[in-house]
């Protein structure tokens, strides 16, 4: 029925907007109700105030049936054309509770056509220009029906016998059964005009949602690899890693151990549960310290803290997020009913140095990168890990950069850092200082 499914989809606009406009028309019933209260005769007005009230109906039958998963298109224009049909018999048919009797033909005079208009700025919320227009030709049909109807009345008089003059036409007019045909034409024609350009606007409008449906989806994508204010940020700017920049951040790595073991034993199902779960708190926990989602690597994470822009809480989020992911993943294996982690065990690497941030690839295909050998470093922290026998390794870069922001709780980390002295790392001459997380 709609055209997309996310909760910032022009489906939800839609919905959105249906719900004001129903709330529009309870409004205007509200208006019109003391309205006929004072305009018709009692008990005149409960007749109308039945009608008022089927109104309120088909307003809240058209919104339900739209949220509903089975509706369908056709729905819609049902409710459209039953609100013309009702609205046409509301203004023609001589209401039976009025003490004073009018011949139908009467009811021309009272000028009720302009009600028509009303039902039609109600269907401007539902972004549909086709609605709109079937609502303009419905709204005609319903009306030349009625004014048909009418005609046919055998005392109705709606034609010039004799020669025109200024005193026959106003003998013709003061006649109560006179339709003046002339007119009946104008409105259908006015009314399709104003619904042919409020389609045109409805189009303009339905064009503008769904490119803000489009741009909240591609926010809420960012919200995906990036903590909400830093998504908020790239949103706002155009084109943000146009130029590679260079900056200081902490880079961090965790991998699940024995993993490739482990999925040998376990169905495909098992392992997407697995691997759903483990990425969910990686993300969970580098998100809740500010830090970026680089990319999930097979089993593993890659982050990011100081991405895109800098900040004095960089090393100390990233210390603080290896830590929280050892004792967290700690915690998942020890549920009873998490049997899937029992052969597992998580490895984390992180490291604080300079950083290359910036688009790579081609015009065709771009992606977000960041590139240098702090990135190098962090992901050799990582993989020995399991030739030391521990869970995490932090450089001592990362470490001293953190002392320095003035980490508040470095005093609890320091508890479960043990220093390890320098270690080689594989592919890079040269040796670091690191510590370990046990």
């Amino acid at each position: 029925m709609h055209e997309f499914n996310n909760p910032h989809s022009l489906r939800s606009e839609e919905l959105s907007a249906q719900r004001t406009g129903f709330i529009a028309r309870l409004i205007a019933l509200a208006f019109i109700a003391p309205l006929v209260t004072i305009l018709t005769p009692w008990p005149g007005p409960l007749f109308s105030y039945i009608l008022l009230v089927a109104f309120a109906f088909l307003g809240w039958g058209a919104w339900w049936v739209a949220k509903a998963s089975w509706g369908k298109q056709w729905h819609q224009y049902a409710f459209v054309s039953a609100d013309f049909i009702l609205l046409t018999f509301t203004l023609l048919y001589p209401n039976p509770f009025v003490p004073v009797e009018f011949p139908p033909q009467f009811a021309f005079r009272f000028g009720s056509f302009i009600y028509f208009f009303v039902i039609l700025a109600g269907l401007a919320y539902v972004y549909q220009p086709k609605l709109v227009v079937w609502g303009g030709i419905s709204a005609a049909v319903s009306w030349t029906v009625g004014v048909l109807w009418l005609l046919r009345l055998p005392d109705t008089v709606w034609e010039q016998t004799e020669q025109s003059s200024v005193e026959s036409i106003s003998n013709l007019i003061a006649q109560p059964t006179f339709i003046d045909v002339g007119v009946r034409i104008q409105e259908v024609a006015v009314f399709l005009i104003a619904a042919g350009i409020l389609a045109l606007a409805v189009r303009r409008s339905r064009t503008i949602a769904k490119r803000q449906a489009r741009l909240a989806g591609e926010r809420e994508n960012l919200g995906r690899y990036f903590p909400r204010k830093t998504a908020q940020m790239l949103a706002e700017r155009t084109d943000p890693f146009s130029e590679p920049s260079e900056q200081n951040c902490a880079v961090l790595f965790a991998d699940l151990v024995a993993f490739t073991k482990w999925s040998e034993k376990h169905s495909p199902g098992e392992t997407i549960d697995l691997l759903r779960q483990v990425h969910g708190l990686l993300a969970s926990i580098v998100f809740r310290n500010d830090g970026t989602l680089d990319k999930f690597i097979g089993d593993g994470v890659m982050a990011t803290f100081g991405t895109p822009d800098a900040t004095d809480r960089d090393a100390s989020n990233a210390l603080r997020a290896m830590t929280e992911i050892v004792t967290e993943f700690e915690g998942l294996k020890e549920r009873g009913d998490n049997h899937l982690f029992a052969d597992l065990e998580i490895a984390v690497g992180v490291h604080y140095g300079p950083i290359v941030l910036g688009n790579v690839g081609s015009s065709e295909r771009l992606e977000f990168a960041v590139l240098g050998d702090t990135v190098n470093i962090a992901s050799r922290l990582e993989s020995a890990t399991r030739e030391i026998g521990c869970r995490a390794l932090a450089s001592a870069a990362l470490v001293n950069a953190a002392i320095s922001e003035g980490c508040s709780d470095m005093s609890e980390i320091d508890k479960d850092l043990v220093p390890h002295g320098s270690l080689s790392v594989r592919g890079r001459t040269g040796k670091i200082e690191v510590f370990k997380f046990q």
